[in-house]
C-alpha cells in the first residue's frame, strides 16, 4: 500500500517535513500558491533585480537545519562561517577566541575593543547567573528586565545584549521574552565554542535549503505543485481531499499544514473541528523586518561581512560581495517595530545611506540601484505568554508545521525545519502497521 501525505507549504517547514517522510519512502506531494520555493525565506526577483527578501543568520547551535543540509547534500561551502564575532567601526569589536567553551567567550571578552572592565564582568554576571538558574528565569520575565536583574551597564546593553536580542527574537528588549532569550544564549555562547559560530548562506534562500529539498525530493518520488493554491481541505473516507485551483482527485492519507500562520486558519475552519485551534493561531502578534539593498558598485567593500549599526535606524549591515553576491552590495536590516515605519520608502532610504556614511566615517558613492523589502509579518513576536500552538490538531492525521510552532527557540529557519520534522515523525507513527 502506498502511504501518501499531502503538505501545503513549500517554505523551510513544508520541505523539512517533505524530506523526512521521503526518506521513510512516503509519497509526498507538496504545494505552494508560489512559483519560488522557500516561502518566507526565499529569492525575490523585483525590478530586474534578484535578492532575498530579508537577511537571515544561522547560528551553530541550529543543529536540524545543518542536519537536513547534509543531508540533502548541500555543499558545506554555501555558509560563510564566522566565530561570534560583534564589531562596529571605531566603537566595538568582540570576537570569540578560536578556543574551547567556556574560554572562547572569556578570551574573546578580555581581548575586547571598546569595552571596560565594568561591561565585561557584566556579561559574565549574566551568564554565570543564568548558568546558575538553569537557564530558567520567570515566564513572564522579559529581555529589559533580565538586563536589570544581573546590573548589566547600558553600555553592554546598547551594543551587546539589544542588537543580539533584536537579531535573535526580532523583538525590542522592552518586549522580548527572557526565556526564549535565555534558551538562545544556553545553547550558542554558554555552550561549545561551535555553537556560538554564525553561518551566513553565501547563495539565496531559496537555493539554500528548498531547492536541494526540491531535488531530494524528486529523487524519491515525491512531487512538487508549485503555483497551486490549496483553497480547502475536506475529510472523506480514507483521509483528506484537497480543493485546489488545479483540481486533484487524489485521496491523502495525512495533511500537514506548513503554510505562514496568517494563512493557516482558513484551512484548519475549511476541515472542521479546528475552530479553537484557528483562534489560537489567529491571535500571534507579529513583527516585522526591512532590508534595504545598496548597490554601491566595486569600490565598497566593507571591514567585515557584518557589521552591526547603532545609530538608527539601521541595526545591521551585511556585505554581500564578502558572501557570494554582487561586489558592493550592502543589505542594511532594520528588525521589529520602530520610528523607521513613520518613514516614506525614499526617506528611509535616504536616511540609511546617510547613516552608513557617518557609521563606517567615509562618503560612499550613489547607489546604481536601491530595492526595499518590507516583510510586515515576518516573524511572531517572541514576548513572555505567547502561546504559541502545538504540531498536533484536534483531527486526526492533520498537523501543523512554521516557525510560529511550540519551540524553545524564537521563530527563525531552525523551528521552522525543527517543526517540520516533528510533524513527519508524527505522522510517521499515526501510520497504521502493515
Amino acid at each position: 500500500m502506498i502511504r501518501s501525505v499531502a503538505i501545503i507549504g513549500a517554505g523551510y517547514a513544508g520541505l523539512a517535513c517533505a524530506v523526512a517522510l521521503a526518506s521513510e519512502g512516503i509519497q509526498v506531494t507538496v504545494f505552494d500558491r508560489s512559483h519560488v520555493l522557500g516561502g518566507r525565506a526565499r529569492l525575490l526577483a523585483k525590478d530586474g533585480h534578484r535578492v532575498d527578501n530579508g537577511q537571515h543568520i544561522i547560528i551553530g547551535a541550529y543543529t536540524e537545519l545543518t542536519r537536513l543540509l547534509r543531508h540533502t547534500r548541500v555543499s558545506p561551502k554555501v555558509l560563510e562561517r564566522l566565530p561570534l564575532t560583534l564589531a562596529s567601526p571605531g566603537r566595538l569589536h568582540l570576537r570569540a577566541a578560536e578556543l574551547p567553551a567556556p574560554l572562547h567567550l572569556a578570551v574573546g571578552l578580555l581581548r575586547a575593543r571598546g569595552l571596560d572592565w565594568a561591561d565585561r564582568f557584566a556579561v559574565l554576571r549574566l551568564i554565570r547567573t543564568l548558568k546558575r538558574k538553569r537557564f530558567q528565569v520567570p515566564p513572564e520575565q522579559t529581555v529589559h528586565g533580565l538586563l536589570h536583574e544581573t546590573a548589566q551597564t547600558p553600555h553592554v546593553i546598547a551594543w551587546i545584549w539589544e542588537p543580539l536580542c533584536v537579531a535573535a527574537l526580532n523583538t525590542p528588549i522592552e518586549d522580548a521574552s527572557a526565556q526564549v532569550f535565555a534558551n538562545v544564549l544556553r545553547d550558542s555562547v554558554a555552550a561549545h565554542a561551535g555553537a556560538s559560530e554564525l553561518l551566513i548562506p553565501r547563495v539565496d534562500l531559496s537555493e539554500l535549503f528548498p531547492v536541494q529539498a526540491a531535488r531530494y525530493l524528486a529523487t524519491r518520488r515525491g512531487k512538487l505543485g508549485t503555483g497551486t493554491t490549496v483553497k480547502a481541505i475536506e475529510r472523506v473516507e480514507g483521509g483528506f481531499r484537497l480543493d485546489c485551483d488545479h483540481p486533484t482527485k487524489q485521496i491523502f492519507e495525512q495533511v500537514v499544514i506548513a503554510t505562514a500562520p496568517y494563512h493557516a486558519p482558513p484551512l484548519l475552519r475549511s476541515v472542521g473541528g479546528c475552530e479553537r485551534l484557528a483562534q489560537q493561531v489567529e491571535a500571534l502578534p507579529y513583527e516585522p523586518i526591512t532590508t534595504v539593498y545598496f548597490a554601491l558598485g566595486g569600490s565598497v567593500r566593507l571591514s567585515a561581512p557584518m557589521l552591526l549599526l547603532a545609530d538608527g535606524p539601521a541595526q545591521w549591515v551585511f556585505d554581500r560581495g564578502q558572501l557570494g553576491g554582487e561586489a558592493g552590495l550592502l543589505a542594511c536590516v532594520i528588525s521589529a517595530h520602530g520610528e523607521h515605519e513613520q518613514l516614506s520608502r525614499e526617506d528611509l532610504e535616504i536616511t540609511i545611506h546617510q547613516q552608513l556614511e557617518r557609521e563606517l566615517g567615509r562618503r560612499l558613492p550613489s547607489p546604481d540601484w536601491v530595492l526595499t523589502v518590507v516583510e510586515k509579518r515576518a516573524t511572531i513576536a517572541c514576548r513572555p505568554g505567547i502561546v504559541r500552538p502545538d504540531f498536533k490538531t484536534p483531527v486526526p492525521g492533520l498537523w501543523l508545521a512554521g516557525d510560529y510552532i511550540d519551540s524553545p527557540y524564537p521563530a527563525t529557519m531552525e523551528s521552522a525545519v525543527r517543526s517540520g520534522t516533528a510533524a513527519a515523525h508524527a505522522a510517521l507513527r499515526f501510520m497504521p502497521r502493515t
